[in-house]
């Protein structure tokens, strides 16, 4: 299946504003924003700390599944796709990565 197509499976994300990923001492490795650009990636994210509880290697091979025709472009083309790299290189060397949530700031009055 197609990445959009696969987006279409996913939970929405719509009440997160980021999430960031951690290592193993809590130190921010990165963050993907809900923004344009991002906000597949923040999905699959997403629904990968949902499933494993961490973006373990298991889990990165779920997500190039997931990037479908994504993952194999960035395969092709390093540092094209900084988040499907950061998954490529779990698969390879292990580890994980924490995940914490920003939650979007509700507009209450």
């Amino acid at each position: 299946m197609a990445f959009a197509e696969n987006l279409k499976q996913l939970p929405k994300v719509s009440h997160l504003s980021a999430l960031q990923l951690l290592d193993a001492n809590g130190g921010v490795l990165a963050s993907i924003e809900n923004k344009p650009g991002q906000t597949g990636s923040l999905a699959v994210y997403n629904h990968l700390a949902q499933l494993y509880g961490a973006i373990t290697a298991e889990a990165a091979k779920k997500g190039l599944e997931l990037y479908a025709e994504h993952a194999t472009d960035a395969q092709a083309h390093p540092g094209k796709h900084p988040n499907i790299d950061r998954l490529v290189t779990l698969v390879a060397e292990g580890g994980q990565m924490r995940v914490k949530q920003v939650f979007a700031a509700s507009d209450v009055t």
